[in-house]
């Protein structure tokens, strides 16, 4: 994923925000943010990259009779995660650059496609730049725009879609997802949410013109493109598509997470959440016994009061 230029993060935590301009403030979530609203269970696939780091590790043969370098070399593994989820987004990074610069050489446009290719080959990942131009030329790819950024204000979000494109006469929202290979050498499928992700690209209803001058026009694709996620690999590439029968339910559940980071927002705008609360001053004297009957309200509620008499902020 690129650094779209509308696009900053959030300084209170929410993740990744867009505004209007580069001279305006940031107003709504990005398309991605409010789909990370969605839970995954990530302590399984942690735990795996620690014992895969620790069992591949070079050194390990050194220090099983050494505590203290075994001690060491665990603490690394905490970090295996974390790693590889850093050095996967930076070459995703350098993947989409590519697809980008490929797309705007193909549009006549100003580009760095050589640089683009010279940045995967100095970390030896040519493979991808292959497989993204094996796809463009089976498909028969013809580019409209690339890195376009879109905006809906009904829901209150925006985005920026990889690639617009027609492929045989069809418009088509495009969208890379770097990815793995089997041991077979088959590229890895993409993930189910990113059908969320374009269908949430679909429901634009601007489109960015100039990011300088703040100006954008109405959504010009329709509301039935063909969506299409691209897996890009070192040795393949392979396309799928969103089924049309599933894009109502992927949208109903964008727009449920969409209400999930505004309440997140306005809870931590609504203040302090937990205040400290110190035990309660000693018991006073025995007084009066109250009458029959209010008894034990009346102590209950005495109680109570006299701990919040003593707690700050209640």
């Amino acid at each position: 994923m690129t650094a779209p230029q509308l696009a900053v993060a959030s300084p209170d935590g929410f993740g990744r925000m867009y505004r209007r301009s580069f001279s305006t403030p940031p107003t709504v979530p990005s398309i991605t943010t409010v789909i990370a609203q969605q839970p995954v269970e990530l302590d399984g696939w942690r735990s795996y990259m620690a014992a895969k780091h620790i069992a591949d590790h070079p050194e390990l043969r050194n220090v099983l009779d050494n505590p203290a370098k075994m001690r060491t070399l665990v603490r690394t593994a905490v970090d295996a995660s974390e790693s590889y989820t850093r050095s996967a987004a930076e070459r995703g990074d350098r993947v989409h650059t590519f697809a980008e610069q490929l797309g705007l050489e193909a549009l006549g446009r100003p580009n760095t496609l050589r640089e683009a290719r010279e940045a995967l080959r100095e970390h030896g990942e040519e493979g991808f730049a292959a497989s993204v131009e094996k796809w463009w030329a089976d498909f028969g790819v013809e580019p409209i725009a690339t890195e376009l950024t879109v905006w809906n204000h009904t829901l209150g979000y925006a985005g920026t879609l990889d690639l617009v494109a027609r492929i045989n006469g069809r418009i088509c929202l495009v969208d890379y997802k770097t990815k793995g290979t089997t041991r077979d050498g088959r590229v890895k499928m993409p993930d189910e949410k990113v059908a969320m992700q374009l269908v949430a690209g679909m429901k634009a209803e601007e489109s960015l013109v100039d990011p300088q001058e703040g100006s954008w026009e109405p959504w010009a694709y329709g509301e039935d493109p063909l969506l299409i996620a691209v897996a890009v690999g070192e040795t393949e590439s392979a396309a799928v598509r969103v089924n049309p029968e599933v894009r109502r339910e992927h949208w109903l559940a964008f727009c449920h997470l969409r209400r999930v980071w505004a309440a997140r927002v306005e809870v931590s705008a609504a203040g302090r959440t937990l205040l400290p609360l110190p035990p309660p001053p000693p018991a006073r004297a025995a007084t009066p016994a109250p009458a029959e009957g209010g008894a034990r309200a009346e102590a209950g509620a005495g109680a109570e009061e006299q701990i919040l008499a003593h707690t700050p902020g209640a």
